[in-house]
């Protein structure tokens, strides 16, 4: 009887998040030592399996339903027909799902109906005579807006924008009322609220949303700048002045001369207001939590009542927070994690972000909204934020985050607008809690999924997979085939068994031109993690009946007896050492379609020598052999494989003796760089760091970087200068700017020596 044990799904097809993370991690093909390899003699007389072992049991069949993350989340033009321009913000009001409204930069506000179809806008308000626009480069226009939550029994909106008033920048937060039963926003009717004098264009904020309570929360920025001529303030940490903070105001009725009350519960209730100029001698009664640089979009989760921000940052991270009342979010102590200016007073108690990403110039973080609609099931409980330039991503929003790509670039690595949305700037829910993006070129899309997963739930041990010993799980299967590739991946220095599943009566497909294997449907590629003697994690790469690949991962308990299904990816501590697990996404994320999906299962990466074990019983025959004439032996290959291996490419071992210098630091570079660093692998990049390709053809000699991490003069490989090579120093660190940008957490020391000598000994041509 067959057993089909896992049905997976795709995950988000156009993910180049952490391009080359899986590699250092390990997703599902290559790395390790899972017998001893040596460079490919001719090959022995007696293969190393005496016959093809029977495969039942060990099967991807269907993908799941209930594959948290494996899935292929995309956009899809929500109301083609129509274009704004310079959108800003997008909201439905309350309880009505027949309408849109979209604010533009320059002051105005339309409307127009829920429909696909729909070709035309109602103008509801236009104050750009009040409104300073600046455009690109500067903070100001109409920013954000929201509608009472009682609208239209409260007839009011409110909206926060900079004031076009003569060298002077002054941020209003205003309401304005609809006097004709909601056709149009009576401009005539405002009420301002806030005013806050700043010094500069920057840093105005944006956030402005109603909360469970009822209450009125608006984020204004910090008054800083960028550059020498603005240069970051201190105002996040000054509870004087409301700029950079996230306030809490009542907007029931007023309270002395503030057309506002002040919520009891708030820090610093009961002092002055500080509506004149933002300032006030005492602590801001307003001020619900302080500590940002740039509070530009949150959101509230409207299942928990949770306040998410997210928090732009100055130059090096961006960040997202879950925000309490009272708490301080660091700036400028911090950006994100990282220690900004360590003269920062007293401050005390500083609450990290959620999840940061590394700004490489251009970033800025969009907050956006936790998934609580029913179109995309398992995306529900995941906080959905984007890079305004990079992309759109998600993260577990309760438990350690795991940053998910949804679509566009890495913020890693470059830019990605590849979805329609060259400039994501703010999301929004319609009534059922599905999500929209709006554009800031002036388009709409909607957040849609393909690829959900119908077939049966996934196991959540590793002993019910039918992939090993059910009573041993640290085996395999009998009918798995070991195997291991010559330039192995590098995965923070775990030692890895790898093996292959294929369905009885199924073959290998071999590109002749490129030596990529093409596995047929059903393949389960299985590989397990050890560190030291302490078994980890272990791994599946599945191809699914629909052909799509898939990633699932388990992780080993204490006593090494069984191994648990992850879901969304987690980090461990073992032996000292900090082991990351990747999500499902990251697992696709490198193991790109231009590299064949499997990536360490080519020919020239097995045309190399294996000891295959003596157990279990045969096939299996403890002899040594070339792993391409073992697995051809037993007509694994469709055609067959008639080559004598010798004739056939070869990868040298990176770490051995075998090959010259340049042939194993490329060799280092195919294993660990090239699925992404191709043509169409998905890298902003023109690398192309095939073992196959001339190194003139590489496109790194002497080629300007897109980062050159402050080194002058810097090149993408500077020959005889390796610290001035940016291919050897993203290599060679961790943190901001190390490659792969996640997922490794130790660097390779053997590999970056490798590196560095191979790059130290080059003539001025790179050869």
């Amino acid at each position: 009887m067959t057993a089909s044990v896992f049905g997976a799904s795709n995950v988000p097809r156009h993910a180049l998040l952490a391009c080359i993370a899986c590699v250092i991690a390990g997703c599902g093909g290559g790395g390790g030592s899972a017998g001893t390899i040596s460079p490919p003699p001719p090959p022995t007389s007696t293969a190393g399996l005496s016959a093809r072992p029977s495969n039942t049991t060990c099967i991807a069949g269907d993908r799941p339903v209930d594959a948290t993350g494996s899935f292929a989340l995309e956009s899809a033009p929500a109301f083609p027909n129509l274009s704004f321009q310079t959108l800003s913000d997008l909201k439905q009001a309350p309880g009505d799902n027949d309408f849109w409204y979209v604010l533009e930069l320059r002051g105005v506000i339309r409307r127009f109906a829920n429909d696909p179809a729909v070709d035309a806008t109602d103008l509801m308000m236009d104050i750009r005579s009040r409104v300073s626009d600046l455009g690109p480069g500067s903070d100001t226009g109409a920013v954000g807006f929201t509608f009472h939550p009682n609208y239209p029994t409260d007839p009011r909106i409110f909206i926060t924008y900079t004031v076009a008033i003569p060298n002077r920048f002054v941020i209003h937060v205003s309401s304005f009322r609809t006097n004709d039963g909601g056709q149009t926003f009576d401009p005539n009717s405002e009420t301002v609220l806030l005013e806050v004098e700043k010094t500069n264009v920057y840093h105005d904020g944006g956030f402005l949303a109603f909360g469970p309570d009822g209450f009125l929360y608006v984020g204004i920025g910090d008054g800083g700048g960028y550059g020498d001529d603005h240069p970051p303030i201190g105002n996040g940490q000054k509870t004087q002045t409301v700029m950079g903070k996230v306030l809490r105001i009542d907007v029931s009725g007023s309270s002395g001369t503030v057309p506002y009350r002040i919520p009891a519960s708030n820090p610093f209730a009961g002092n002055p207001a500080c509506n004149v100029n933002g300032t006030s001698t005492s602590n801001c009664p307003e001020i619900f939590a302080w500590g940002f640089r740039n509070p530009f979009r949150g959101s509230f989760d409207r299942s928990t009542g949770q306040l998410w921000i997210g928090d732009v940052g100055q130059e090096r991270w961006e960040e997202a927070d879950r925000v309490t009342l009272g708490g301080n979010y660091g700036w400028r102590c911090f950006e994100g994690t990282g220690v900004f200016n360590s003269d920062c007073g007293t401050a005390q108690n500083l609450l990290p972000p959620v999840v940061q990403f590394a700004n490489p110039g251009g970033s800025a973080m969009i907050g956006g909204y936790v998934y609580r609609g029913q179109a995309i099931p398992l995306l529900r409980g995941k906080f959905v934020f984007a890079d305004f330039l990079k992309g759109a991503f998600f993260v577990d929003a309760t438990a350690t985050p795991t940053v998910t790509k949804v679509f566009g670039g890495d913020p890693s690595l470059g830019d990605g607008k590849d979805i329609g949305v060259g400039g994501i700037v703010a999301f929004a829910e319609d009534q059922a809690g599905e999500i929209y993006i709006a554009d800031y070129f002036g388009s709409v899309v909607k957040l849609t999924a393909t690829g959900i997963g119908s077939g049966p739930s996934l196991p959540s041990q590793l002993s019910q997979t039918g992939c090993v010993d059910s009573s041993n799980p640290s085996s395999p299967a009998t009918g798995l085939i070991p195997y291991a590739p010559a330039a192995p991946f590098w995965s923070d220095d775990a030692i890895k068994r790898r093996w292959i599943a294929l369905p009885n009566n199924s073959r290998i497909d071999v590109s002749a031109a490129s030596g990529d294997w093409d596995f047929p449907n059903g393949t389960v590629l299985m590989k397990d993690f050890s560190i030291g003697n302490q078994l980890v994690e272990t791994r599946f790469f599945m191809r699914h009946n629909d052909g799509s690949w898939a990633g699932y991962t388990y992780e080993w308990n204490a006593a090494q007896s069984e191994a648990t299904r992850v879901t969304g990816g987690k980090d461990v501590t073992v032996a000292g050492q900090v082991w990351h697990i990747p999500s499902e996404a990251e697992c696709l994320s490198c193991h790109t379609q231009a590299a064949g999906r499997s990536l360490g299962l080519e020919t020239a990466q097995l045309n190399s020598n294996f000891s295959y074990p003596s157990q279990p019983s045969p096939p299996f025959t403890g002899r040594t052999d070339n792993q391409l004439h073992t697995l051809a032996a037993v007509d694994l290959f469709a055609p067959a494989l008639t080559q004598d291996p010798a004739s056939l490419p070869a990868l040298p071992d990176p770490y051995g003796s075998t090959g010259t210098l340049a042939e194993r630091a490329r060799a280092w570079l195919h294993t660990n760089c090239s699925q992404c660093h191709r043509p169409n692998g998905g890298a902003p990049s023109t690398m192309d760091l095939r073992y196959s390709t001339a190194m003139d053809q590489t496109n790194t000699c002497n080629a300007d970087p897109a980062n050159t991490l402050g080194v002058a003069n810097a090149r993408l490989i500077k020959p005889s200068d390796p610290d001035g090579s940016i291919v050897y120093l993203r290599m060679n660190r961790r943190g901001a700017n190390q490659m792969p940008p996640l997922a490794s957490n130790l660097v390779d020391t053997r590999g970056a020596q490798l590196l560095r000598d191979w790059i130290a000994g080059m003539n001025s041509t790179c050869q």
